[in-house]
């Protein structure tokens, strides 16, 4: 039934009860329960008869996760002196699936409004907040990440097999942070650091970006040390939130 709510996007916002249960390969019964069950949860919403896009239930949640979400709560405050420091927008991005989902944001003045920012989703294997969280994760996690999208990593060259690729990893994870150069867009510099658990596993990264062109009077390093003490703030902010709790 969930499987309703991953067809709705940007280009797609509105759909007919038909194309839903077509989409789904199931029954006509069993489409029209799902629709309606998701309706009466708040998570459909009619937009005319027999057509129907997300529900008002998912902005209330999405409140409830400002308010709530350790990793964000841990964040306030990080990402606008990030942005003070070096002058760039800040990010703040999670592992989702076998993505990474970008879950927190501070623009800097003049920033391009077509930059990664909250809600939207980037590959595993591309990009610098991406690859800092992929080189932190558990062992098991790697491999079972491996054998699902071997090609894909691969084509990202980050290792034809699977010895390379946790070579490469061990590289990232070793620097403690990543700078990357166009892997998005032509000219951007990408650099992230991680965000750690107790277990010193990555749940989300720090990042930022800039366009060699427009911006010439970055500071690599400087930039290098002010993520990864962002990164750091974080991590240490929910290691003592969690020993509060416990």
């Amino acid at each position: 039934m969930l499987n309703v709510l991953d067809l709705f996007s940007e280009a797609e916002a509105v759909w007919s009860t038909a194309d839903i249960i077509e989409a789904l390969e199931t029954s006509r019964s069993t489409g029209y329960r799902y629709i309606k069950t998701l309706h009466d949860a708040g998570l459909l919403t009619t937009v005319r008869n027999g057509y129907y896009s997300l529900g008002p239930r998912i902005i209330e949640m999405d409140l409830q996760i400002r308010q709530t979400d350790p990793l964000l709560l841990a964040s306030h405050g990080v990402l606008e002196d990030l942005v003070d420091k070096i002058g760039h927008s800040a990010l703040l991005c999670t592992a989702f699936r076998d993505s990474v989902l970008c879950i927190g944001e501070c623009r800097a003045p003049l920033s391009p409004a077509n930059r990664f920012s909250r809600g939207q989703r980037r590959p595993f294997f591309q990009g610098a907040v991406s690859k800092v969280i992929l080189a932190h994760l558990p062992h098991h996690r790697l491999k079972a990440i491996y054998a699902r999208h071997s090609t894909e990593i691969e084509d990202a060259g980050l290792g034809g097999t699977w010895s390379v690729f946790r070579k490469t990893l061990g590289e990232i994870k070793k620097d403690g942070y990543l700078l990357t150069m166009g892997e998005f867009n032509p000219g951007v510099y990408g650099l992230a650091a991680p965000i750690f658990n107790e277990q010193k596993t990555a749940l989300g990264s720090v990042g930022v970006a800039w366009d060699e062109k427009a911006r010439r009077d970055v500071e690599v390093q400087q930039a290098v040390l002010a993520v990864k003490q962002a990164a750091s703030t974080i991590s240490e902010r929910l290691l003592l939130e969690n020993q509060q709790r416990s």
